[in-house]
This record gives structure tokens, C-alpha cells and sequence, in this order.
């Protein structure tokens, strides 16, 4: 994985955080978040995009793409939103981590 690679991969999960994160706020009635739901997304897009063209594996990137985001919405939902983070989830995030890190290491380097 080049430096460019993951870099990219890094600012694609930042824009489906940041997007996702505006969407709640834009779906709860403040529609200046829209402006931020279309530009986490299209970031997060155009990132993971380099990132494949960088030679990134497509499996290997939408996992850990995918898999960072829940994580990352799941404890910023729990902090910003006070939705729940119970047990039984937390167990599902050590589950998807797992997941990523077995397609990762079964990828063909």
C-alpha cells in the first residue's frame, strides 16, 4: 500500500464520517448541514477512487473503508447524539474489525 494509497483511504473514511455525521444533523431540521452531506460524500468518493488507482485492492479498501465508518459513527453517535453503544453492539464492532483484518491478511500481497 503506497503512501498516496492510504492517505487517500484515510480522507475517503473522513468524508463518509463527516457526510454522515451532517446528514443526521441535516435530518433533524438544520439544512445548512446539506452543504456537508454532499461534500463528506463526494470527498469520501473521490478519495476512495484514488485510492484504487493507486492499486489499492478493491475488497481489501471497501472493507476497512466500511468497517472504519461504523466504528467511527457508532462512538460519535453515542458522543455527539447520546444514542446507545451497548455491549451487544460493541461486540458487533470487534466483529466487523475482526472481519476487515482477516480479508486484509487473507488479500494477496
Amino acid at each position: 500500500m503506497t503512501a498516496l494509497a492510504l492517505s487517500s483511504l484515510v480522507l475517503a473514511i473522513a468524508g463518509e464520517v463527516a457526510g454522515t455525521v451532517s446528514l443526521r444533523m441535516a435530518s433533524a431540521g438544520r439544512k445548512a448541514w446539506w452543504v456537508g452531506v454532499g461534500g463528506g460524500y463526494v470527498l469520501a468518493f473521490t478519495m476512495l477512487s484514488v485510492a484504487l488507482a493507486e492499486g489499492l485492492a478493491l475488497g481489501v479498501a471497501y472493507g476497512i473503508w466500511t468497517a472504519t465508518g461504523v466504528v467511527a459513527i457508532a462512538v460519535l453517535s453515542r458522543i455527539l447524539f447520546q444514542e446507545p453503544l451497548t455491549r451487544i453492539m460493541g461486540l458487533g464492532i470487534a466483529l466487523v474489525v475482526s472481519g476487515v483484518l482477516l480479508i486484509e491478511l487473507g488479500a494477496v500481497h
